[in-house]
């Protein structure tokens, strides 16, 4: 059993230790992030909707809490005895049909309240980087706002894509390389961004609850690079050993043609596609570094980013390198 199963476990946590909750824990994010404390020597509680798709969670030992933060009532006990709480929900992608907005209003209000109301120390968000142009954008921003109104001292990261192996954004890049002899090139492909290794993310979320100077702030991380997406599907082809793909250029492809583009020709589904284009659509890099600063990250490069993330997603194969001369 991993660390995280054995404070976790039947044994209990050992003395005097501190209890993070963590939400959304079946997701990427969350998942990682319930490890990486217990390894810090946290006692993690994680918040989900179904315990029946918790599975892995409680053999791991982790504690369980059923709960819907749409559901006020439903979120009785899950702050009982917490020192922190990590807010990682969010409405949009499957599912998130009608006013998704008003539904993370509400999820963060009763959240916010729940926290405060039981007397969590601190609530910390993971949000996007970016002016907040396009609705996605702006709800993430607004759920930053109704935490810190209505709950505990709020830290608020802002990130801009997330590297690691089963993130949507990753997964995106691999498939349309694998898939694609040729891409169509909108606008957006020329945006720069600025993305961030799941690894050094998990090394600021960690790090917050220690540091009492991020408590009430905005923090912007990203990795070193700022890269335009083009660039990072040709650095992702080379990361499968595979050539750049030639890009044909489409100027006036929108956010929402391209999301059903890639709904089409990926896996991934077109409601999950849009938030990920839209982000792409605005420059994401960190404008802010003095938040950053705080922390002990030395954050990866975006190569060695991709490298991880090819070496830990089983379903991605990376062909030997190519010789020269050869047509793929």
């Amino acid at each position: 059993m991993g660390a995280h199963a054995q404070q976790n476990g039947p044994g209990g946590p050992p003395a005097g230790a501190r209890r993070a909750l963590v939400t959304g824990a079946t997701g990427f994010i969350g998942a990682r992030l319930a490890v990486a404390l217990a390894e810090a020597g946290w006692t993690v509680r994680c918040l989900v909707r179904d315990r029946s798709r918790a599975g892995e969670l409680e053999r791991q030992g982790f504690e369980v809490q059923e709960g819907d933060v749409l559901r006020p009532e439903t979120l009785d006990g899950a702050g009982r005895d917490v020192e922190v709480a990590y807010y990682l929900i969010h409405a949009m992608g499957r599912g998130a049909r009608g006013d998704f907005a008003a539904r993370e209003h509400a999820g963060a209000e009763a959240f916010a309240r729940m926290a405060r109301r039981d007397g969590i120390g601190r609530v910390v968000y993971l949000g996007g980087l970016g002016e907040p142009h396009s609705r996605h954008l702006r709800s993430r921003h607004e759920t930053a706002r109704v935490l810190a109104e209505h709950g505990p001292p709020l830290t608020y990261f802002r990130a801009g894509m997330v590297v690691g192996g089963g993130s949507e954004s990753y997964r995106a890049l691999r498939y349309l390389v694998e898939r694609l002899p040729a891409m169509i090139a909108p606008a957006w492909l020329k945006v720069p961004t600025q993305p961030i290794a799941i690894d050094d993310v998990l090394a600021y979320l960690t790090q917050a609850p220690e540091l009492s100077e991020s408590a009430g702030r905005e923090i912007e991380i990203g990795g070193p690079s700022v890269l335009a997406y083009g660039e990072m599907l040709d650095r992702m082809a080379e990361a499968l050993g595979r050539r750049p793909r030639p890009k044909l250029p489409v100027p006036f492809l929108s956010p929402r043609l391209s999301s059903l583009w890639i709904g089409l020709v990926t896996p991934i589904d077109a409601g999950v596609a849009r938030p990920l284009i839209e982000g792409l659509s605005t420059e994401t890099t960190v404008t802010d570094h003095s938040g950053a600063a705080l922390f002990d990250v030395a954050p990866l490069a975006f190569e060695e980013a991709l490298r991880r993330a090819v070496a830990t997603d089983g379903s991605t194969r990376p062909k030997p390198p190519f010789p020269a001369g050869s047509p793929v």
